[in-house]
């Protein structure tokens, strides 16, 4: 299943460079003037995740595949966008096909690089493209609501539950709120999804800032940070331009690099971690002689539908799933020491996924 994160912010904040890095190309521009990325620039990355290798190492498996996300490298927003200024429709429309925003804000200074409104204030841009975004919503919500009156007046239930969740959007934005700061009921949850309002979606912070300040940020990342825990969103401290650097390196460069910048990861894996984490997703894991494979789903997932993301049939055929918990399965070396321990769990149809759970599904064809 795929997820995509869109990378946004305004025109010369880092994220063609940041692009570049993730996907380990150059397929994105970069380029010091504004409407450098003309068309969205999609990327697939691994998610880093240590326990492939323990869990791979113990099966003997031949291969070893990662989950992945998509994030894709949006054009640079500004002033006016939601009223079509620089390229801005097809900019919001970018965004709106996205599950997730990483909204990448200037934390440098570096006078060789032009700032779009010509200083230095990551949270007046953050207000910018959040403004822009929340104008566009609401220009959107107000058509919407106009086209939904002869449906409404016919009886239609589901006109009228769209009705009312664009109303209680339209409250919220006229307050100067964003829309995923309103309460939806669960089962209205997937008609909320369906409005695909551009501010309903999870933001992500990404403070790009020089490369002195790459292992402890710098008071402008602190004042984001500030204001992501205040909004509920997450943030994380990145430098850019080093993250490009270390993604030309092979793996014993890239450690020394590392180590040498006083970095004990590159920031690029906190980058795909924290946007996994905030579109509330989870690993759980196939081991075998042949591969050893991570699979993503939804937090809360049952394992039917868990077992669905690797075949359909698996989902409607479902039996049980054999499962035995991460710590269990590389403490004890494998599924067979596992089972003989009592640690492997016979789980039927209700069975909520847990993170790392090492998982065999039977099914009826």
């Amino acid at each position: 299943m795929g997820f995509k994160c869109g990378i946004v912010g305004l025109p010369n904040v880092g994220k063609s460079t940041l692009f570049n890095a993730l996907t380990r190309t150059a397929a994105a521009q970069a380029a010091n003037f504004p409407f450098c990325t003309i068309e969205p620039n999609v990327g697939e990355v691994s998610v880093p995740d240590e326990r492939l290798d323990t869990l791979a190492s113990i099966a003997q498996s031949k291969e070893i595949i990662p989950t992945r996300l998509t994030f894709v490298d949006i054009a640079g927003l500004v002033k006016g966008a939601s009223k079509g200024e620089g390229l801005g429709n097809q900019f919001l429309a970018n965004i709106r096909e996205t599950d997730a925003i990483a909204h990448v804000l200037r934390c440098f200074e570096d006078d060789d690089i032009t700032h779009v409104d010509g200083r230095i204030n990551p949270l007046e841009d953050a207000e910018t493209i959040e403004t822009e975004l929340m104008l566009a919503d609401l220009e959107s919500i107000e058509k919407r609501i106009s086209g939904l009156v002869r449906k409404i007046k016919s009886g239609e239930k589901e006109a009228v539950l769209q009705n009312k969740l664009l109303h209680d959007a339209k409250a919220a934005l006229e307050e100067g709120r964003p829309a995923r700061t309103v309460e939806v009921k669960a089962e209205d949850q997937k008609q909320w999804e369906m409005l695909q309002l551009l501010t309903s979606k999870p933001v992500l912070f990404v403070c790009n800032v020089a490369e002195a300040d790459a292992a402890e940020g710098n008071e402008w990342s602190k004042k984001v940070a500030e204001m992501a825990e205040a909004q509920g969103a997450g943030h994380v401290v990145i430098s850019a331009a080093i993250e490009e650097e270390i993604s030309q390196l092979d793996p014993d460069e890239r450690e020394m690099f590392l180590e040498e910048m006083g970095l004990t990861e590159a920031g690029l894996d906190r980058l795909i971690r924290a946007g996994y984490d905030l579109l509330g997703l989870i690993t759980y894991f196939t081991c075998g002689p042949k591969e050893t494979r991570a699979w993503t789903i939804e937090e809360g997932w049952g394992a039917p539908k868990a077992a669905g993301v690797i075949h359909g049939d698996f989902e409607k055929g479902f039996i049980r799933a054999e499962t035995i918990a991460y710590a269990d399965f590389a403490e004890l070396g494998g599924e067979q020491k596992a089972k003989e321990a009592g640690k492997m769990r016979s789980e039927g149809k209700a069975y909520i996924v847990k993170d790392g759970d090492v998982m065999h599904f039977l099914f009826n064809n």
